[in-house]
């Protein structure tokens, strides 16, 4: 075996041109059987893998696949699948696997009565570690048990050795499942670590029968050793992994995300075989890991990043590898930081994108050719496919050439938006509100006149086949840019016209403009580009095609006022007007790498705060700032939260600081913890805060309720990932939890997040019956004051 060995962590599972999205889009609408679909799996992986091989990789990544998510997969690969569900012998395993994710089994299955809609619940979704992916949250309680269920895994194993493929396989380890998930319906003191011991022969057994069917490595995954792990979890990693060693598996243990840190050394003791750490964010640790690693142990350095779309610098990857080279003799395995799951998956598909723009990025399959580069330069003999028609020397002298035409390129840099942060950054008001909310609140009701518990919705509204098939056709250049608006204020009117008649108090315009959150604001700042293909999952079929931002960002003009202000014209009710908060614009963008991410953040937040002003100054009295990427932003480390949170907390409230007392601010944060920063969220100093509740019982609303939050608070009462429709007694009783915990004068009624993805049957009667809720809790409140 060569001394330099080359293989990634994950691909992207979703394909070149999102077949598996439209697959499984195709099969929950009944229109592929479960046998097609699986058809489309087997070829995506297949073609995945012939790919890996084409750019030299030692080795194909297995395991990777998921029709859904990853984490999802191991539950059912461990065989715990919660007894909520009630699964009987006759739901297939692919079934079982998108009820968990999507929900909608009846309420009868639980066994706990009518309304309760556990059964039907799909499983909480949160961000993967501090990415836009989203993964599915197992669930532990002292009655979870574990049983093998591999075939699945086995199967796809075979299937890459039937195609020639040396393969190695990922699992994600057995610490990191259980840290992920949560305790549901739990005995008090229970904890989810107790399921450790059940998990470890389950887990052992599916690495027995991996070795038994040849393969050669298998990577296992535990990325919570970046994180400040509690002393408990900690201690469990050594007796865990001396029990999974004994399976005679080779193990490559990997990090990924952050430095290890106080974990560095555990890392390096524990009995396997090898060590995958992050180059890229753990640069500074790579000659630690490579002292203290035992000499016989395999090294892996995730040297490409797996998580931007920058070329990567070379020339200095190559001098971080010689120090490690030189103290590993030689032998080192050479990867990406992380799974490529979070990158689009290549330039080919760009055919339209600025040339000099793209000479400047690098998407998974390009990240594949780096490796190879990296692995000729470091050890010639080795390399065959440095690059097409190229040696070493000559990629190493491209990407050079292209990493300095960037860094010389005008197109980065605006004097006017630097000049403009230096002037706020003088100004200690810029990013305060001039009275404070108590002030505010009374101002705002007044102008308002809005009922107890005002019923609202996040934003956006079905985007129906009319409305893509005419945005389609805009940007074709088949529909004339008057006749698109004509259709979109249509499409304004309609949605109006269903908020009246529905009953709900302030009102949203629907979106129908609008592509994704991030992407229709991104093409009217300067300093963004846009790709035509760079697709990227959020979780199941969703896929989101990231700005990229290359240079300073600055508004030339308005961009959503005249929108809001048609809406505004079709009602006597309060229309908001909807913005996306400049951290999640930055944390969903692929951000670039030359200039601290706060730099970034407060430009983009000076941009938005231009749009308030005018939002304001053409009457709209609701603005809401979408800021659901605020969490999922925080450094892994908790060393590093402070530093981030007051930049990020700055950025938002420079966007609002604008705001006259009279105009109510929202925001909207979901699918998160928020516990453990509740003083910032407060600190952003929103009117009012809406966040994703229903699928956790109302569990993540505690918190508030204990920190004593001081401003309104919109609690999502029912799933909008999920087509299931929650009957309005089952928001009724989630609206009752809320009022025990926030004051009711404070609670709006609200779904969990925006409605885009949803068709109009079942957001009509998901709405009336969240109308039909807040009137109850309305009657009750004021026959309880009566």
């Amino acid at each position: 075996m060569n001394a330099i060995q080359t293989h990634i962590p994950g691909f992207p599972r979703i394909g070149a041109a999102r077949e598996l999205k439209f697959a499984l889009e195709r099969h929950w609408r009944g229109e592929a059987s479960e046998s097609e679909l699986e058809a489309v799996g087997r070829e995506l992986r297949a073609r995945h893998w012939a790919q890996q091989r084409a750019a030299g990789l030692d080795f194909v990544t297995v395991g990777d696949f998921a029709y859904y998510d990853h984490v999802a997969n191991h539950i059912q690969l461990f065989g715990c699948e919660p007894a909520r569900f009630g699964f009987g012998a006759h739901d297939s395993a692919l079934a079982r696997y998108f009820t968990m994710a999507r929900g909608g089994r009846s309420d009868a299955a639980c066994g706990h009565g009518p309304g309760c809609g556990h059964a039907g619940h799909a499983l909480e979704m949160t961000k993967w570690f501090d990415t836009n992916y989203h993964y599915l949250v197992p669930e532990f309680s002292e009655q979870t048990a574990f049983a093998l269920a591999g075939e699945r895994l086995l199967g796809e194993v075979a299937e890459a050795q039937a195609l020639g493929h040396p393969v190695k396989a990922v699992l994600l380890g057995p610490l990191s499942f259980l840290y992920l998930g949560k305790e549901r319906a739990a005995a008090e003191g229970f904890s989810r670590l107790d399921l450790l011991e059940r998990l470890l022969p389950v887990s052992g057994a599916l690495l027995s029968r991996l070795k038994e069917q040849g393969v050669a490595w298998v990577q296992i995954d535990e990325p919570i050793l970046g994180l400040d792990l509690p002393s408990a979890w900690r201690n469990a990693f050594e007796q865990a992994y001396w029990q999974l060693n004994q399976a005679g598996a080779q193990l490559l243990l990997a990090t990924y995300f952050a430095p290890l840190e106080e974990n560095l050394s555990l890392a390096c003791r524990l009995p396997v075989a090898g060590l995958h750490v992050d180059g890229v964010r753990a640069a500074h640790e790579l000659i630690n890991v490579a002292d203290w690693l035992p000499a016989h142990k395999v090294l892996s350095v995730g040297i490409i990043d797996g998580r931007n779309i920058w070329r990567s610098d070379l020339d200095a990857a190559l001098a971080r590898l010689a120090p490690v080279l030189a103290k590993r003799d030689g032998k080192l395995w050479l990867s990406t930081s992380c799974s490529l799951l979070h990158v689009p998956f290549s330039l080919d598909a760009e055919t339209k994108l600025d040339p000099e723009l793209k000479s400047w990025l690098a998407f998974a399959a390009e990240k594949l050719g780096e490796l190879a580069v990296l692995k000729a330069a470091v050890a010639p003999g080795d390399a065959s496919h440095a690059a097409a028609g190229q040696s070493a020397a000559e990629a190493l002298a491209e990407a050079r050439a292209r990493i300095t035409a960037r860094r010389a390129s005008a197109r980065v840099h605006n004097a006017a938006v630097a000049a403009r942060l230096e002037a706020v950054a003088a100004d200690p008001q810029a990013d305060r509100r001039a009275a404070p909310f108590a002030q505010r609140q009374q101002v705002q009701r007044q102008r308002l006149q809005l009922p107890a518990f005002p019923t609202t919705t996040i934003g956006s509204f079905p985007q129906t086949p009319a409305i893509r098939g005419a945005r389609a056709a805009f940007k074709r250049g088949e529909l004339a840019a008057d006749a698109y608006e004509a259709a979109m204020r249509e499409e304004i009117a309609y949605a109006i016209e269903r908020q009246e008649i529905l009953g709900l108090d302030v009102l949203v315009h629907g979106e129908a403009e609008r592509n994704d959150m991030v992407e229709y604001f991104g093409e009217q700042l300067d300093g963004f580009a846009f790709t035509q293909n760079g697709w990227v999952q959020s979780y199941g079929s969703r896929c989101v095609k990231p700005p990229v931002i290359y240079g300073d960002v600055a508004r030339p003009a308005a961009m959503t006022v005249a929108w809001t202000v048609h809406a505004q014209s079709l009602t006597q009710k309060p229309v908001k007007g909807m913005l996306t908060g400049p951290v999640t614009i930055l944390q969903w963008s692929f951000v670039r790498d030359d200039q601290p991410r706060e730099r970034t953040a407060l430009q983009i937040a000076l941009a938005i705060r231009d749009e308030v002003a005018d939002l304001e100054q053409a009457g709209i009295a609701v603005i809401q700032i979408d800021e659901p990427a605020v969490r999922e932003g925080l450094p892994l480390r908790r060393s590093q939260w402070n530093a981030y949170l007051d930049w990020a907390t700055k950025a938002f409230r420079l966007s609002a600081g604008v705001a006259r007392d009279a105009t109510q601010i929202h925001t909207h944060m979901c699918y998160a913890e928020f516990n453990d920063i509740l003083p910032q969220i407060a600190a952003m100093d929103a009117d009012v805060i809406t966040i994703e509740t229903s699928r956790s019982d109302m569990e993540l609303l505690r918190g508030f309720g204990q920190f004593r939050y001081p401003n309104e608070i919109g609690p999502g009462v029912y799933d909008i990932h999920s087509p299931r429709v929650p009957s309005a007694a089952e928001m009724t009783a989630l609206l009752r939890k809320a009022s025990a915990v926030i004051p009711p004068s404070n609670l709006w009624v609200n779904p969990d997040c925006g409605l885009k993805t949803r068709g109009w049957d079942e957001t009509n009667l998901a709405l009336a019956n969240m109308v039909s809720a807040a009137r109850q809790l309305r009657a009750e409140t004021k026959a309880t004051t009566a």
